[in-house]
């Protein structure tokens, strides 16, 4: 009886884990409050714990979101080290052999190895307009949740792909969390020439949920299983792994995993794919998650400044 009464236990404990079709994330979540206007999105807490707030690469692109287009800084590729700002209409006036020479200066002003590269990137406050996607981030969070998938991932994937607009990519991909047609219907939208229901945020936030949960998710952890990498998926180093399998594909980031050869999961693991290429794995992939972090806490700065009340979800 009494290991009749054990296994009946493990087996209810085992269901009881597995047959939940939500995970609860309220502990996650702030509520702000801005003109009566309710919103639930998600803290920020783990970038400052771990201190990705304070990477080269994090503020770099935190300065170009918020810059405007008009201007531009001139960084060092690599590290995005910030060397100065400058204005395009400065930069767009020099010849290609006087750009090619204050690059040149400025290697040796800052003491910079001569096979450096010197990267001029201009402003884009036209592209991430926060302010206009700041109202779907609530609608994204409620949609992940809905399908139990964690709804950190939609407010990430908001914030970077096509936020507050509806632009269909160079490649194809549309909607708010920019799917592309074929991998928009293997995750059940029609997509034709007719209907397109990646132009419904509902549609869209439901097939880009059913991506994370049945392909983005499954195939990272093979990835990091096959490196004998240990995880856990609440960790913001997997999240951004995760994203890195959503935005290059897994196939493309497997490929960067094997060059880097990790041995451990952590925040290394994540700095190390900014710094290698593999495949399709170039300059893009590598930017993705750099930008997640920048929009994270220029969002965190945005509610902090302009909200009338925040408060803990799970204490309301």
């Amino acid at each position: 009886m009494r290991t009749l009464l054990i296994t009946f236990i493990s087996i209810s404990i085992f269901y009881s884990i597995n047959s939940q079709p939500l995970n609860n994330w309220n502990d996650q979540k702030i509520v702000v409050t801005k003109e009566k206007n309710v919103s639930t999105i998600l803290h920020t807490e783990d970038i400052f714990k771990d201190r990705w707030d304070i990477l080269a690469q994090t503020q770099f692109w935190k300065q170009i979101m918020v810059l405007s287009p008009d201007s531009c800084i001139v960084n060092v590729g690599n590290t995005r080290q910030v060397l100065l700002k400058l204005s395009n209409k400065v930069w767009n006036a020099k010849t290609e052999i006087e750009k090619s020479e204050f690059k040149t200066a400025l290697k040796i002003q800052h003491n910079l190895p001569e096979e450096s590269l010197v990267n001029v990137t201009v402003g884009k406050s036209d592209f991430y307009r926060f302010k206009d996607v700041y109202p779907s981030i609530s609608k994204g969070v409620a949609a992940f949740e809905k399908q139990g998938v964690d709804p950190w991932y939609a407010q990430a994937i908001l914030l970077i792909e096509s936020p507050g607009q509806l632009k269909k990519s160079s490649a194809g991909a549309y909607g708010a969390f920019q799917l592309m047609p074929d991998v928009a219907r293997s995750m059940g939208l029609t997509v034709s020439d007719n209907i397109d229901e990646r132009k419904d945020f509902d549609r869209c936030a439901y097939g880009a949920a059913r991506l994370i949960q049945k392909i983005c998710i499954p195939e990272a952890k093979k990835i990091l299983d096959r490196h004998q990498v240990v995880y856990n998926v609440n960790d913001l180093w997997f999240r951004l792994f995760v994203l890195h399998v959503y935005h290059a594909g897994a196939g493309n980031v497997a490929a960067v995993v094997a060059k880097i050869q990790p041995k451990e999961g952590s925040q290394q693991l994540i700095l190390d794919m900014w710094q290698n290429k593999a495949a399709k794995f170039g300059n893009g992939s590598q930017n993705y998650t750099q930008l997640a972090l920048a929009a994270q806490l220029i969002l965190n700065e945005m509610i902090y400044e302009q909200c009338d009340e925040i408060c803990n979800f799970a204490s309301r």
